[in-house]
């Protein structure tokens, strides 16, 4: 299926679906895109979904583009698109890092790694009620 855009400000886009797949086991369908921009540098991933909405007529939010490579020289990009059927099944089967770069879910927030492992490796010195204190960063001084 190609999706023309034609009345964009900054440039015409054309989408091309291909290898389109109706997946009902994870209630979605599948297709790799092809997108030529020949006046642009690259489509942004909002954009490709708002499209590809209107064209597969479902909500915007519903649709998941990622995997985005321009080609070199550029002019078009190729990437992978999901349509879910609905968010339940998105939130089920869709990886968590694009859930929360959609805003279906809340990123988790973590030191560092090399401040937890300095923080384990210090409460291994010590024994009882000290871990907790050795667990804390050192102080300055």
């Amino acid at each position: 299926m190609e999706v023309d855009g034609t009345m964009d400000p900054e440039g015409p886009i054309t989408l091309r679906t291909t290898k389109f797949i109706t997946n009902r086991l994870l209630n979605r369908r599948q297709f790799v895109l092809t997108v030529f921009h020949p006046t642009r540098a690259n489509v942004s991933r909002s954009e490709l979904g708002k499209k590809l909405a209107s064209a597969y007529k479902t909500e915007a939010e519903r649709v998941v583009v990622f995997g985005l490579k321009t080609k070199f020289g550029g002019g078009s990009s190729t990437g992978f698109g999901l349509i879910y059927d609905d968010e339940e099944s998105q939130k089920k089967f869709e990886p968590k890092h694009r859930l929360v770069r959609s805003g279906l879910a809340e990123k988790v927030v973590r030191a560092s790694r090399k401040l937890r492992k300095e923080r384990k490796n210090r409460s291994k010195k010590v024994r009882g009620k000290a871990k907790t204190k050795a667990g804390e960063p050192a102080k300055k001084k």
